[in-house]
């Protein structure tokens, strides 16, 4: 399949390599350079450095008659500027993108989206439904991988409690995808600072679900 991906960081980072390993021809574009020099080097990818939902950027990247289009970035209105111009100009048979504010979710798919995710709706209901880490954690199949969000609550000893997310070494095989911060759902940056009893939702692989816990839950070193 021709699949281009537009927009997002560590998310791109993790859809290119679920792609990658089936011999998609992947186009990828993004308007961070920082992101094109990360995601170029990891993956070996072409990547192009642009707004995607400029035409002239959307032509240098070659994105007709794709057979997807994922939207992956921050702002909701460039997602669906994306995806519409993808569709209507450049005939992408598929369009998917993320949104921050749910409310996008049933607008966006009126004005002809073919599909919408709202991280902060399903894990709102997540949060609601469940209550134990247990129960929480699941797996999403996409194909034939999985895809694993696990909830880990933040305690006061941990390493990483009081830390902006850009002091953290993450491990690159993970990614924060939401915080709860009752009663507020936030999507993180690398200026968010991580507090006590936070909630933090995180994508990953399941063979490197015990390793990501086991980073999180680290407690600070007694000097």
């Amino acid at each position: 399949m021709k699949i281009v991906i537009a927009g997002g960081g560590h998310a791109a980072d993790y859809v290119i390599k679920a792609f990658k390993k089936r011999s998609n021809k992947l186009i990828v574009i993004n308007s961070s350079k920082e992101t094109v020099q990360y995601l170029t080097k990891s993956n070996k990818v072409p990547v192009f450095y642009g707004e995607p939902y400029k035409c002239n950027i959307l032509n240098d990247a070659h994105v007709d008659d794709c057979d997807l289009f994922i939207a992956l970035d921050e702002n909701d209105t460039d997602n669906f500027v994306s995806c519409m111009l993808a569709k209507k100009i450049y005939n992408a048979k598929k369009c998917i993108c993320i949104v921050s504010n749910p409310k996008n979710v049933d607008i966006f798919r009126s004005l002809g989206v073919d599909s919408v995710i709202s991280s902060s709706y399903l894990l709102i209901s997540s949060i609601v439904s469940e209550s134990s880490l247990e129960k929480f954690t699941k797996s999403m199949s996409f194909e034939d991988d999985k895809i694993v969000l696990t909830e880990i609550v933040v305690k006061e000893n941990y390493a990483i409690s009081m830390k902006q997310i850009m002091e953290i070494k993450f491990p690159k095989t993970g990614t924060i995808s939401c915080i709860y911060r009752k009663p507020n759902v936030i999507i993180p940056n690398g200026q968010t600072v991580i507090l006590p009893n936070d909630k933090l939702f995180i994508v990953s692989s399941p063979k490197e679900q015990k390793n990501i816990i086991a980073f999180i839950q680290e407690e600070k070193k007694v000097i």
